[in-house]
């Protein structure tokens, strides 16, 4: 007997309606319809099925802090940072693991099963690692938690920061971090992007800094960081984060360094939420979006990634776990409305993020892990419109999260009684 069968699913790649079976948490079988016992069904009923979401760029060691211990009134980075320097002593690993234990809940819901998140190792006791490898662990049944060493106040700026990130990484920590343009100087932050990348290549893991996270256009570590990923061969094991310098860069310098992007084969996480409220805060008008360059990475080839960055701490008081809200943040922020451009958003926090993170190709098939998520939507452009709700949530072919449709009921004369936003769609052969 199947253990579950999703029934009528529409896919991402606009095949459908199929049925889904899964045996042993693997996807034994996609076909029109399987006529086979289970002991679960789902009834999708042309609803989008699709891999789990995927957050490449989170702060899990701060969420869900927002106020502690005050707000921050500027809104700015740089006094976000400084909020965070006075929460960390008053931080304990029981307090940490219990938000982000809560917010784990809150991902699960929200159909998002992987997340990278950068857990601050520049002071010591190591409250975060110790909190978040707990953590880690407990989650593991159901979102699959890297962990970066993340010398947030540097790693020459903060004393003892290198001995702290190599005693985490000693610990088990996933991923080297860093934040070069957070240094005393421009030379600084290019050496300690040489000294990231060697110590990545000497232990074999991978790469992930907060990269050109400025306004400021005389910010280039990502080239830095792009010529050390080609030097060492770290490929794929790269991605640079924010990367929001690239904003101001000129239109010569910027056509030059994609190319070096592209053939670095690293990956770019820019996190639409974060970015278009922190940048650009010093300018009057005309004003910028605070965005990177997505299309012409892109259109370069390499592997953009929208990432969520924070909920609800020092740096951003909003959040809610949906990487659909990034998508469609996106996407208004690029700009970007085409329907490929729109298609993409999608793919970029399901498959794109898997790629950054280094996990395997998610996309449904047979053989494939039987890990998904039911959206009350109809394609991946309605999922991102909507921000669709997700109805269930399957991880190794057990449901373990379901949410109502979104429908409204309406008491107005001679009107329709229900709306449901998916029924507000374009034809099918747009």
């Amino acid at each position: 007997m199947l253990d579950l069968i999703v029934r009528r699913a529409r896919l991402p790649d606009g095949r459908g309606p199929l049925d889904i079976a899964c045996s042993q948490g693997r996807i034994a079988r996609i076909a029109p319809h399987i006529d086979a016992p289970a002991q679960h069904e789902v009834a999708a009923d042309g609803q989008l099925v699709s891999p789990p979401f995927v957050d490449p760029h989170f702060h899990m060691d701060a969420t869900l802090s927002l106020g502690l211990p005050r707000l921050n009134l500027s809104g700015t980075l740089l006094e976000g940072i400084a909020l965070w320097g006075e929460l960390k002593p008053l931080l304990t690993p029981e307090a940490v693991m219990a938000r982000a234990l809560r917010y784990c809940d809150l991902a699960v819901a929200q159909g998002l099963l992987s997340i990278r998140t950068h857990v601050d190792v520049s002071t010591a006791p190591l409250v975060g690692v110790e909190a978040l490898l707990e953590v880690r662990k407990r989650v593991a049944p159901y979102i699959d938690l890297q962990l970066v060493a993340f010398p947030q106040d540097g790693l020459y700026r903060a004393e003892n920061a290198e001995e702290n990130l190599v005693r985490a990484l000693d610990m088990g920590v996933d991923v080297v971090g860093g934040i070069p343009h957070f240094e005393r100087t421009m030379e600084d932050g290019a050496r300690s992007v040489k000294h990231l990348c060697r110590i990545a290549a000497e232990r074999g893991l991978p790469v992930d800094l907060h990269c050109d996270e400025s306004d400021d256009p005389m910010s280039r570590h990502v080239e830095t960081l792009a010529a050390e990923t080609t030097r060492l061969g770290l490929g794929g094991r790269v991605v640079a984060s924010h990367v929001t310098a690239m904003h101001s860069y000129d239109n010569y310098y910027a056509s030059k360094l994609i190319p070096l992007i592209a053939d670095s084969g690293m990956h770019v996480v820019p996190n639409p939420l974060i970015n278009i409220t922190l940048q650009g805060r010093a300018d009057t008008y005309p004003r910028r979006r605070g965005l990177t360059r997505v299309a012409e990475l892109r259109a370069a080839g390499v592997n953009v990634a929208f990432g969520q960055d924070c909920t609800m701490d020092p740096w951003y008081p909003l959040g809610s776990a949906d990487m659909l809200e990034v998508a469609h943040m996106g996407i208004h922020a690029a700009p970007m409305t085409s329907r490929e451009a729109m298609a993409w958003a999608f793919d970029s926090v399901t498959l794109g993020g898997a790629a950054a993170m280094g996990l395997p190709d998610p996309t449904l098939r047979e053989g494939g892990p039987a890990d998904m998520v039911v959206l009350q939507a109809r394609d991946r452009i309605e999922a991102v419109r909507l921000r669709a709700t997700r109805l269930a949530v399957i991880r190794a072919g057990r449901v373990i999260a379901r949410t109502d449709p979104r429908i409204a009921t309406l008491s107005l004369d001679g009107r329709p009684t229900r709306v449901d936003p998916a029924a507000y769609a374009p034809p099918e052969d747009v």
